[in-house]
């Protein structure tokens, strides 16, 4: 499966308002949400099973993984990207900051 194959399927079960700028707040927001669910299912194994990263918890971490990969798909197509363009791009701009030195410091144009 391609990225934009994934990104076609996914549009499948998008609930729309058919206000444009509604929607485009609701991609980011439920990609933010989504995120957010991921980090505080690892804070939560940090602090409450000592960093150990449990099988259970490998999968239930992936099914948020899911949802995020979901709302990326959707806020790209809103925007008028293929899915398969935003993951190329990325990879390119990682290759480019490797072979130049800059993968570690900050800044989005390094």
């Amino acid at each position: 499966m391609t990225f934009d194959d994934y990104q076609k399927q996914a549009l499948t079960t998008v609930l729309s308002t058919g206000d444009d700028f509604k929607d485009l707040l609701h991609w980011v927001l439920g990609l933010t949400g989504e995120a957010g669910e991921v980090a505080e299912k690892l804070k939560k194994i940090i602090r409450d099973k000592d960093s150990v990263v449990s099988e259970e918890d490998r999968l239930e971490l992936a099914k948020e993984l899911g949802d995020v990969l979901w709302y990326v798909a959707v806020f790209a197509h809103q925007l008028g990207v293929p899915f398969d363009e935003i993951a190329q791009q990325n990879l390119d701009k990682l290759a480019s900051r490797k072979d130049r030195g800059v993968l570690g410091g900050s800044g989005d144009n390094r």
